[in-house]
């Protein structure tokens, strides 16, 4: 575990010279990354701990940065964008990549953020502590592989979150949330690999009332063909349609694959996307490793070859119909929006998560 520690500095150092403010405090969720951290030499343990919770909130919010780097030039007609998510290494194998939004594509359907955490094991005693933080005209979809996150929100609603279960939770006009390790799991420890995604309402539905729909993995139809099984998160694919209620159409599956195996991604929907979490794929001759988000032009029926036990998710939908300004976890076709929801935010008038006593102050 010592090799964390310069692995953290050197992340921390990175985050402030990429963002130009030193003083800045960290975004929204990292804390999934609340891995063992002995103190920095000439720290105490309580200033290490408050640095690394910094940094833990930080990965999975939104804020001007580089954009993670384009993918291989080489790539069959039917690709428009080969996106190699931009990864952060914070020691023992754990990463956190995120792929979208991008500086060539913000979006694929209503898709607007796109982050890929894990896989890490945590240590018996540690965990994530993602503090409450708010949101506003954004979905967001926590989708996990491995591990367990403990969900709470200023509605009331408290569900934890497992493998293979959809949490679909529209902010609207504004909702603000917690996401911690659950207390079983922080005692005995436990491996954690997962995908966050914000899907951006539509306009006349970005100032809905806020709600929270939980499926269990039980839940939704899956699909199993030769050397393939799909699970349908939200939307319809494979002839299947999942029960989650949507505010635009969209759709998002699993798809978990042998070696050698095709598998089509049909052209319902006008815009789509594959994201590579682990293995490898053929499309045209030319192959793809994940991890990858290839995103294809519409129109044409696909069909990718598995040249390696593979996991990917499809996802897209109907384009928005303008783009969005995102800042931090707020995102709105109004920057006077989001000027709004910051202001509510820093001064209190966002509804409270009930038993939080804690919360992410506003980036300055």
């Amino acid at each position: 575990m010592a090799g964390l520690v310069p692995a953290i500095h050197v992340f921390l150092v990175a985050q402030l010279e990429e963002r130009g403010s030193p003083g800045m405090t960290a975004g929204h969720a990292a804390s999934r990354l609340g891995v063992l951290i002995p103190p920095f030499a000439g720290t105490t343990m309580r200033e290490c701990a408050i640095t690394s919770a910094k940094i833990m909130e930080s990965l999975m919010s939104w804020m001007p940065t580089n954009d993670p780097v384009l993918g291989d030039a080489k790539s069959c007609d039917t690709l428009e964008l080969v996106i190699v998510p931009r990864t952060r290494d914070l020691g023992d194998g754990f990463e956190v990549r995120r792929a979208l939004p991008h500086g060539k594509r913000q979006m694929v359907g209503p898709f607007i953020f796109f982050d890929h955490f894990g896989p890490v094991q945590f240590m018996s005693g540690k965990g994530m502590d993602v503090r409450p933080h708010p949101h506003i005209g954004l979905a967001t979809v926590t989708y996990l592989f491995d591990g367990s996150i403990m969900h709470r929100d200023s509605e009331g609603n408290i569900q934890e979150i497992q493998p293979g279960a959809m949490n679909l939770m529209t902010a609207g006009r504004g909702i603000a949330h917690s996401e911690r390790t659950p207390d079983v799991q922080r005692n005995n420890g436990q491996k954690m690999l997962g995908l966050q995604s914000w899907i951006a309402l539509p306009a006349g539905a970005e100032e809905i009332a806020p709600s929270f729909q939980h499926y269990g993995s039980a839940d939704l139809p899956t699909v199993q063909d030769r050397g393939f099984t799909a699970r349908i998160i939200a939307g319809s694919a494979f002839g299947a349609k999942s029960p989650v209620t949507m505010v635009s159409p969209w759709f998002y599956t699993e798809v978990t694959a042998e070696q050698g195996v095709s598998v089509p991604l049909d052209p319902d929907h006008e815009e789509r996307a594959i994201y590579l979490v682990d293995g490898e794929i053929e499309i045209s001759g030319d192959r793809y490793e994940g991890p990858r988000l290839l995103i294809f032009r519409p129109g044409d029926r696909i069909t990718v070859k598995t040249t390696k036990p593979t996991r990917m998710m499809f996802l897209g939908g109907d384009a928005l119909e303008g783009p969005r300004h995102i800042w931090w976890n707020f995102v709105s076709s109004s920057k006077e929006r989001i000027e709004q929801a910051k202001q509510d935010w820093k001064t209190g008038r966002f509804a409270h998560v009930p038993n939080e006593h804690e919360f992410i102050p506003l980036p300055e």
